[in-house]
């Protein structure tokens, strides 16, 4: 005669139970005292939906679902007088018939109910959240009240990328994400009225369901938005920023906003070399390169319209922000010549470098970071050239020009003047600026440009019968040769500094063996003055 309520299974979390006007979904088995079941919600496939409190079920049922938790099962006897009564239902209910339930609670919500968000991670640092019109990327489980899982991003490993607040997805969904940050975590519960309503989705969801969907958010940006910088490291001497049509040279660590790593140039041990301002890389960095000092070190945030776009490329997703960490390792203009800062410079400095002259002078060579290449100091002696003839790079043979011994400069050597877009295997890396301190520390004056050899006095009218000491009407390599080194011996001669003594003194023999046949006779023999007024004559 009374109502029995057996609950037979209490889940351990209850934030909320059944209570009059609440909409409920449950599912049910109907039967007598005999287990004669007379109605089943499983066997139609669907839960039964109703509001609790407002006389749509019997008393007796109106009564048992109070108090009830999802999840929870009760087992309910219900007398007549609170079912069906003396009449009960013809052909199915007899009169005056006690009915047992047994009752699943899947679902609860109210009418007043709005959108309930729980977050349970949030990142410490939150530059930025999600307002009405931006554009974010997330994963996310979708289940219902119950648990049951209905879909799922993290499965088909793809995130679900939609704008927020202009209808493209569901009331609820729309209002749960605003104020997320990049990182955060939150559950967030829509009522079915925020979500797909009475008819469900035609798939998964049925009508009337509550939906949690346990968020997280990977991306965020606007389409207003430009890029981002944060500078990180600022050197305090800065003479000079990047500019469009400057050739960069720099190390950076690519990562998504959440911080997964997509690309690094540390990790293959090469920095990123291009231009800036001429769309040889995408727009953001294009931007984000201008006005960078050597040795800076900022953080570049692209929003995707900036970046890859919609459809991204290899490891980056579609609709992604990217992240850049640089760092600044040299930059140059095609335009840059070679420059020249003196430290030093002796205060009788009259005789200056030039052109033939044979230097010998100590340096550290390093890149425009301050990596040290080489160091002539560690190797315990000084390199020596001839200026301008081709024995180093055409930076550092313009840089030592005009030099007095004693002097200490810094010679800054762009690549088209150094070792160009190849560098030296190695030791240079392509592209790169060059930095040299040099001390000058000895000068021997050249010749004049074209010679190789100088008297020192006048010339002896009769130079060939001198050299060819047989008196034969011919010179040899060895008599030339023995013939110049005793004027150089005795200071009647000088020899280019700097030079191999067997190579020029075999270049002046070949030049004068005009045809060829190891032998200098005296119609051949002729002085380079002698060879300019007979040209002249000539012409």
């Amino acid at each position: 005669t009374e109502l029995g309520v057996e609950r037979r299974f209490v889940p351990e979390s209850c934030p909320r139970a059944v209570r009059p006007g609440d909409f409920v979904r449950y599912h049910y088995l109907g039967a007598f005292p005999d287990g004669t079941r007379f109605d089943s919600s499983y066997d139609r496939g669907s839960t039964f939906n109703v509001f609790v409190g407002k006389g749509q079920l019997i008393a007796g049922m109106d009564q048992a679902l109070v108090g009830m938790c999802v999840n929870e099962r009760r087992f309910v006897k219900i007398p007549p007088q609170l079912a069906y009564g003396s009449e009960g239902v013809p052909g199915v209910i007899p009169p005056n018939a006690v009915l047992h339930f047994d009752v699943l609670l899947i679902d609860l919500w109210n009418s007043e109910d709005e959108v309930q968000v729980q977050t349970y991670f949030k990142p410490e640092k939150c530059p930025r959240t999600v307002q009405v019109s931006d554009f974010v990327r997330y994963h996310y489980n979708g289940t219902f009240l119950d648990g049951t899982l209905f879909d799922s991003s993290h499965n088909r490993m793809r995130t679900y990328d939609t704008y927020v607040g202009i209808g493209w997805l569901i009331p609820g969904m729309d209002q749960g994400l605003l104020g997320m940050c990049v990182g955060e975590k939150r559950i967030i519960t829509i009522p079915p009225f925020l979500a797909y309503g009475e008819d469900g989705d035609g798939k998964e969801i049925p009508g009337q369901a509550s939906l949690v969907f346990d968020v997280v958010l990977l991306d965020l940006h606007n389409p207003k938005d430009g890029i981002a910088i944060e500078n990180q490291l600022v050197p305090e001497s800065c003479e000079r920023r990047s500019q469009t049509g400057d050739f960069l040279r720099y190390h950076y660590n690519g990562t998504l906003l959440d911080g997964t790593l997509f690309d690094s140039s540390y990790s293959r041990n090469r920095t990123y070399d291009t231009y800036v301002g001429k769309g040889y890389v995408i727009a953001g960095m294009d931007e984000g390169l201008l006005g960078v000092c050597t040795g800076e070190k900022r953080r570049i945030i692209i929003p995707p319209h900036l970046g890859y776009g919609e459809e991204g490329r290899g490891k980056i997703p579609g609709s992604a922000v990217l992240v850049f960490d640089i760092h600044v390792v040299d930059f140059h203009n095609p335009s840059d010549s070679v420059s020249i800062t003196v430290h030093y410079k002796p205060s009788n400095c009259t005789v200056l470098s030039k052109k033939g002259d044979y230097l010998k002078y100590h340096y550290n060579a390093s890149l425009l970071d301050g990596t040290l290449l080489d160091s002539t100091h560690s190797l315990g002696k000084t390199y020596n050239i001839v200026l301008g003839s081709g024995q180093v790079v055409l930076g550092m043979d313009m840089g030592l020009q005009d030099m007095c011994v004693g002097e200490r400069r810094t010679v800054v050597i762009p690549p088209h003047l150094g070792y160009g877009e190849d560098g030296v295997e190695g030791e240079v890396p392509g592209s790169a600026v060059l930095v040299f301190d040099i001390e000058l520390l000895e000068l021997v004056s050249g010749l004049p440009e074209g010679y190789m050899f100088v008297w020192n006095g006048e010339v002896s009218p009769n130079l060939f019968e001198e050299i060819d000491q047989n008196h034969d009407g011919e010179v040899l390599l060895e008599e030339f040769s023995e013939y110049i080194q005793t004027q150089v011996d005795t200071g009647k001669g000088k020899l280019a500094p700097g030079f191999d003594f067997e190579k020029i003194v075999k270049n002046m023999f070949t030049n004068q063996d005009r045809d060829g046949n190891g032998k200098v006779t005296a119609e051949e023999f002729k002085l380079k003055d002698q060879e300019a007024r007979e040209e002249h004559d000539e012409l």
